[in-house]
């Protein structure tokens, strides 16, 4: 049984509910002195408090995607993945197709022209070496008009997330799909992928000196390689980047510095500036520049203000980045255009960014063309 299966959910809350019962029937029994009695009411609870965590944990990890499989809660998900290149009767060698499945959050999802499709691939970026999976979202239009190109969003998830968080736990395709279904958006690619594009190493999006060009990846390498293989605009507003937490940092950074291909970039829940720690190692090697330019908001006071639109949310109560948004927001010159998203409430978690992301895509929407 999956770890994340209704059958083991249901079994764990049946069994706290009866260890619960047993233990309040049992307790005269286990009310006398001896280690014998002891040891029993010690079991008893140890027992119905184990099964009430458990309970509690299986809950919270279908609703926020911590981990996929019991071998991935026990650390025991080591092995390496193996690359099948399927051949696509293209030259591009830049993005590998490695399996396609249904938007099965969506009714009618296992038929393209009504659901669209999710593609698992591989790049490899041509500049930066760098070598990626990531998930295509094709949307139904895609399949009915062989012509018809479309604009493109690259989303990344938080650190350390997966990639699988953004279909699921996000819902990413299932929303743009009703977003578009609804006539509040215009039907888009999206290519979801984590930020740890070199794990388990957190870069932030940094081209890293003498390390990892993780930012060339994202703004130039990844584009190309989509652009290489499927039907997506080619000029400037045709691109836009989404992203939450660390994800949320990098979507900003990436439109900011790299006008001349994203016309808009959304942060939901940003940092603005990289952080230095355990996780990211020295990502600047010195190298002043590297780390001026890694801070958003030295960005905007110190560079030209390129001709961009910016979307960042916070909210006023249990999101730590408002003031830094607040100031954020207000560095903002024409040309750069900025957005905001403030909710009264919401933690830096899935049920904050599932409020945002409809909102967000149907605004990055307007702000991209599909030539």
């Amino acid at each position: 049984m999956g770890l994340k299966s209704n059958l083991v959910l249901a079994s764990a809350a049946l069994l706290a509910v009866l260890l619960f019962f047993g233990t309040v029937w049992l307790w005269p029994k286990l009310a006398g002195r001896n280690w014998r009695a002891v040891l029993g009411r010690v079991l008893a609870l140890g027992a119905t408090q184990l099964m009430l965590f458990a309970t509690v944990g299986l809950t919270a990890n279908r609703s926020f995607e911590f981990y996929a499989s019991w071998a991935d809660l026990f650390g025991q998900e080591q092995e390496m993945g193996v690359v099948v290149e399927h051949d696509t009767g293209g030259a591009n060698r830049a993005l590998k197709v490695l399996g396609t499945q249904p938007v099965s959050q969506v009714a009618g999802g296992s038929t393209p022209t009504v659901g669209g499709r999710i593609q698992r691939v591989e790049v490899t970026g041509e500049r930066s070496g760098i070598r990626s999976p990531a998930y295509v979202y094709l949307p139904p239009e895609y399949f009915e008009d062989k012509r018809r190109t479309f604009p493109t969003a690259i989303v990344i998830t938080g650190y350390p997330g997966t990639a699988e968080n953004l279909l699921n736990g996000l819902r990413y395709p299932a929303t743009a799909h009703d977003q578009a279904k609804r006539g509040k958006m215009q039907p888009m690619i999206l290519v979801m992928l984590r930020p740890t594009v070199v794990p388990p190493r957190d870069t932030e999006c940094v081209d890293v000196p003498h390390g990892p060009q993780t930012e060339t990846f994202f703004a130039k390498d990844l584009p190309a390689a989509v652009a290489g293989h499927y039907r997506v605009g080619e000029k400037p507003g045709s691109w836009g980047v989404i992203g939450n937490s660390t994800g949320g940092y990098c979507a900003l950074k990436i439109a900011l510095k790299h006008p001349d291909r994203f016309a808009a970039g959304a942060g939901l829940s940003a940092n603005y500036r990289a952080p230095i720690d355990d996780t990211t190692g020295d990502l600047f090697q010195g190298d002043r520049r590297v780390e001026q330019e890694s801070d958003l908001m030295w960005l905007l006071d110190h560079r030209p203000p390129p001709k961009v639109s910016l979307l960042a949310t916070s909210s006023k109560q249990g999101e730590g980045n408002y003031a830094d948004t607040e100031k954020f927001l207000d560095k903002g010159r024409a040309p750069t255009r900025m957005f905001s998203i403030i909710l009264d409430s919401g933690g830096h978690n899935f049920n904050t960014w599932r409020r945002e992301i409809p909102p967000a895509l149907v605004w990055m929407s307007e702000r991209l063309s599909a030539k």
